[in-house]
């Protein structure tokens, strides 16, 4: 099975999505929206967009998380990005070099790199990256890739499509540890983790959540023996 290579809800200042959770007949719901992004983080998106361009001109690309929410502030907020069609390696140059022109904006450019088979079959993987894209992301360019025309249920299968290749993000996190920047590397390892806590409190609760901290309080309640670590992955 191919890793599943889709970044996942921002949220990192654990400022949640007012609109995220599941209707009476169990199907999720967001307040992911274009017209939810603010001015100062169009710039921002305007000028990745053309780099991704030069990169990789038939890319699509997506706006995910809280600049999608309305929950972002300037310039403490990540402005992430999903892009598919686009090099790993390049992802991470033009995240890189967007970060430092705008830092005065906000606090990263975080850019995920996937590909069309990557939403493709019928492994957890696959449908979890389904639900992200039709729930979470909002197309900015290039073809759409979204091809799904009803809402999916906040189902346990859902929960591990979005956290089953936490293995292959160890392996990359490893790789990465003598040539990333600390801090960044240490923001993506804390995301994904609590990104997979939130995924256990939906199932283990039964309800829809990608919001980290109140993940990471609830599975506190459920095994006190995990707080002290899960505090430290919060801050």
């Amino acid at each position: 099975m191919s890793p599943q290579r889709f970044a996942r809800a921002d949220q990192t200042e654990t400022v949640a999505d007012p609109g995220e959770g599941l209707d009476d007949d169990g199907l999720i719901h967001t307040s992911a929206s274009i017209d939810r992004i603010s001015g100062a983080f169009r710039r921002v998106l305007d000028s990745t967009i053309d780099a991704i361009r030069v990169a990789a001109p038939n890319a699509s690309v997506y706006a995910y998380g809280s600049i999608t929410t309305g929950q972002a502030t300037s310039p403490t907020s990540d402005v992430d990005i999903l892009t598919i069609g686009l090099s790993d390696a390049a992802a991470s140059q033009i995240g890189d070099t967007q970060s430092a022109r705008f830092r005065d904006l906000c606090r990263s450019v975080e850019i995920a790199a996937a590909s069309p088979e990557d939403l493709v079959g019928d492994s957890d993987e696959a449908y979890g990256g389904r639900i992200f894209l039709h729930h979470y992301c909002v197309h900015l360019v290039g073809a759409d890739l979204d091809a799904a025309t009803t809402r999916f249920p906040g189902d346990r299968r859902g929960a591990r499509g979005f956290n089953g290749d936490i293995a292959s993000h160890l392996s990359q996190w490893r790789g990465a540890a003598d040539t990333s920047d600390p801090a960044a590397l240490g923001r993506r390892i804390a995301r994904k983790t609590l990104l997979a806590v939130a995924g256990l409190v939906s199932g283990h609760d039964d309800t829809g959540t990608t919001d980290r901290a109140p993940a990471a309080r609830r599975w506190s309640e459920v095994h006190p023996t995990l707080q002290v670590g899960l505090e430290e992955l919060v801050a």
